[in-house]
């Protein structure tokens, strides 16, 4: 009892600063945090069990990890500045402020903490009770090991408690100079720098600026108040940029909807923390935040973290989110009087609607389903979402009740919308039922009813679609012509869509239903091609259909359903045989193996139907030879920026775009 009394007492401004202190993590963080599991085991060999591939998003994996371990420091309330570096020779070095590596020796190694934390897999101080951090996004004491293993080298600066300590690994991690002291100092964090192994990254060893610098825009906007900087000093003027957001999430989400036409302006905000157990007789906090603001799109873009990853595939803290909105939402609308009590309750597709949010979750053992950490699956998240959002979203309404009916209006629209695209689905499943046997030039199904087996060819054109008919395999692959453009669905409202006959088409032909009752374990086909024309026309084609699978059809983006066809570009006839070149370069070799003459004929193909289906056969559909791009949402708030600036009705961001990407245009009709 007096424990309560003496903590009523308190100044708002001493419980915020003993939430902080509860927030920080052990300031005496030494080699007793650092927890050996196990040794490091055959990364080299396998190293996709770790980063899941060789390629250049592994590549990019590697900065990753290490940006991860200062973010850390930053979420344990140390660190307040990370600068990374791409140097000469695609080097990449990392910089932190935070409390540094321990530098002193872990017993159960007998290493130094920097040596064991590098070395070893599994060894950190990220494993709950004893270790240094709270809470953690990295890869539990693996990413450092992983890094050091797949580098030709590595090295390792600390600053901490006024010594400044080196060491340096080579070969894949072994030690090439151990830690020792090399002078004093005043600073305090971790300098890594590494340069990636090309005989494990066959592909490339070549960073991307861009790819860099948005994940660590990102990486700010998650982490308020800390300052990223990033640098490519690879060219002749290097390149540099800042993010610091004291907003947060907040800005995150003005950000997303800059190109958007708002509902209003505000951003909501909501957050809180609740303590929990967190097993092994420990309990530990969960923070919450979550942002959001309606625009008068028809799209819902909800996108979550945890512990800074990206859950691309939700889990329960959006599970608590749509909860909570939707209960919010329908109490108010039937209170206010909005609802009448006779009337269906709004769903949570109606709420969502031209929302676009941000959920940020911290948690001290965070479960993820699956290695890759794409669903969080900590029951006790949906709740404590539920909650926060709950009481802190009806807060809002009642206290911006112009605002609250604003939204509301924009719910009732999207349930009425709903309700018209019901009977519009319905009337394009009958009439397309009856279209697909009865009128030709529709779609020409494959005989096999395994849909991993099957492929569905959407093709540009009558003529292209004959040819297909006549070149495909009539098991597996199934050939469904367009005629002409279908709608761009991102400046249209719904009704007309579902009137659309070509849409119509789709739909029927694919099988699985539209947002928001798409299921994407009744598709007919794992395999969705477009293919179109190597032509203005045929890329506007594409996009438009990339627009209406990714606003209607997500999850067959999602996993990896959509491919491009890749038609050749060029037939060279030479002494009788064909030869077909994919591009330019492409075409050099072939004239310069085949030693041709300057002014040699070469065809130049345009359209589809410029190849017989002997040609089409062998160039683009026999799935022993042809090429084909797989379409996949590396991050979905990039995918939904582009859509929005490339097919929404602003027309400054495609403007901005076209002169900034103008210079790479070729083969451009007239």
């Amino acid at each position: 009892m007096e424990e309560e009394k003496k903590e009523n007492e308190m100044s708002i401004d001493q419980v915020k600063e003993a939430e902080l202190a509860d927030e920080k993590a052990d300031a005496s963080y030494t080699a007793t945090n650092i927890q050996v599991l196990e040794g490091l085991e055959a990364v080299r060999k396998r190293p996709g069990m770790y980063i899941a591939t060789t390629a250049s998003p592994g590549l990019h994996h590697l900065v990753w990890e290490i940006v991860d371990n200062a973010v850390d420091e930053a979420l344990a309330g140390y660190c307040k500045n990370i600068h990374v570096s791409i140097l000469k020779d695609n080097v990449i070095r990392v910089e932190d402020d935070g409390r540094g590596i321990p530098v002193d020796t872990v017993s159960k190694s007998g290493l130094s903490g920097v040596e064991t934390v590098f070395t070893i897999l599994h060894a950190g101080g990220k494993f709950g009770a004893g270790g240094g951090y709270k809470v953690s996004g990295g890869l539990h004491g693996v990413g450092a090991s992983v890094v050091n293993a797949l580098s030709v080298w590595l090295e390792v600066t600390v600053y901490k408690d006024g010594g400044e300590y080196f060491t340096r690994f080579k070969d894949g991690g072994h030690v090439d100079v151990h830690l020792h002291r090399v002078g004093d100092t005043t600073k305090s964090g971790t300098t890594v720098v590494f340069k990636p192994d090309a005989t494990i990254f066959t592909e490339t060893t070549e960073f991307n600026y861009e790819t860099i610098r948005d994940h660590l825009r990102q990486t700010a906007y998650l982490n308020k108040g800390v300052r990223i900087v990033v640098r490519d000093e690879r060219g002749e003027e290097p390149i540099e940029e800042v993010f610091h957001y004291n907003g947060g999430i907040k800005e995150y989400v003005a950000y997303i909807n800059k190109n958007k036409t708002l509902l209003f302006d505000d951003v909501i905000y909501c957050e809180g923390r609740e303590q929990v157990d967190i097993g092994g007789g420990e309990k530990g906090y969960i923070y919450a935040e979550i942002a959001m603001q309606y625009n008068d799109g028809y799209s819902a873009n909800v996108f979550s973290f945890c512990n800074n990853v990206n859950t691309h595939e939700g889990g329960t803290h959006e599970e608590g989110f749509r909860l909570a909105i939707t209960r919010v939402v329908n109490n108010y609308a039937r209170e206010n009087k909005f609802l009448k009590d006779n009337e269906e309750s709004l769903t949570a597709d109606d709420v969502r609607e031209g929302l676009t949010a941000i959920i940020s979750v911290r948690h001290p053992n965070p479960q993820y389903e699956g290695q890759t950490k794409t669903k969080l699956g900590n029951s006790e998240v949906r709740k404590i979402v539920s909650g926060i959002v709950g009481e802190q979203f009806n807060r809002f309404l009642l206290e911006n009740p112009k605002l609250a009916r604003l939204i509301v209006a924009k719910v009732l629209s999207a349930a009425n919308a709903r309700l018209a695209a019901r009977t519009a689905r319905e009337q394009v499943r009958r009439k397309g039922s009856l279209e697909l046997t009865t009128l030709p030039g529709k779609l020409a199904d494959c005989s096999s009813k395994n849909p991993e087996e099957c492929e569905l060819f959407i093709v540009e054109g009558n003529s292209a679609g004959g040819s297909a008919k006549d070149g495909r395999n009539r098991r597996t692959q199934a050939i469904l012509p367009l005629r002409g453009k279908i709608l761009n669905v991102e400046k249209t409202n719904v009704q007309k869509i579902f009137n659309n006959a070509e849409i119509g088409n789709i739909i029927t032909a694919i099988g699985g239903g539209i947002s928001p009752e798409f299921d994407i374990s009744k598709i007919r086909y794992h395999k969705i091609i477009i293919m179109t024309d190597a032509d203005v026309d045929g890329s506007h084609i594409r996009i438009l259909l990339l627009t209406f699978f990714y606003r209607f059809m997500r999850p067959l983006l999602e996993n990896g359903y959509v491919y491009i066809a890749q038609p050749p570009l060029y037939k060279v006839e030479y002494h009788g045989k064909p030869y077909y070149a994919y591009s330019d370069q492409q075409l050099e070799v072939i004239k310069k193996q085949l030693n041709l003459k300057p002014g040699y004929a070469i065809q130049r193909y345009k359209g589809l139907g410029e190849m017989n289906p002997e040609q089409l056969k062998e160039t683009t559909m026999d799935p022993e030879i042809r090429k084909m791009l797989r379409v996949n949402i590396q991050d979905g708030i990039d995918a939904e920026q582009a859509f929005t600036d490339l097919m929404g009705d602003n027309v400054e961001p495609r403007k901005e775009f076209i002169h900034k990407n103008a210079q790479f245009v070729k083969n451009l009709d007239a």
